[in-house]
């Protein structure tokens, strides 16, 4: 995922933690707050595992989100791994984050990359 989309300072990822819808499954929690741009970030704690681990989940979760990047709507987002994403394989987090994104209604339907709906 290019850097343009990533969510970094703190002062951002407190808002969305404020602001923000949260939807959960088993192995991730995702955050939402509608803003004019697309920025995502990735929240790993140390209750997952020791740094090696946590990269290894956050790069996971970057390609995860990768593919949706033109199929979102545009706002902040927090992907949040529980203890359990450390365990889970490649495509349960795949399924997991398209599951979350579904629930919380941000994806765009085919054809559509403004998100407008036909009345």
């Amino acid at each position: 995922m290019e850097r343009r989309y990533r969510l970094q300072k703190n002062r951002a990822f407190q808002y969305v933690y404020r602001k923000g819808h949260s939807v959960a499954c088993r192995d991730l929690v995702l955050l939402f707050a509608k803003s004019r741009e697309l920025r995502v970030g990735f929240s790993v704690s140390k209750k997952v595992g020791k740094a090696v681990i946590r990269n290894k989940v956050k790069r996971r979760l970057r390609e995860c989100f990768r593919p949706f990047l033109g199929d979102v709507k545009t706002g902040l987002y927090v992907v949040v791994a529980r203890p359990t994403a450390a365990k889970a394989a490649f495509g349960d987090l795949q399924k997991d984050l398209h599951y979350l994104l579904k629930k919380q209604g941000v994806l765009n339907p085919p054809g559509d990359p403004e998100g407008n709906r036909a009345p």
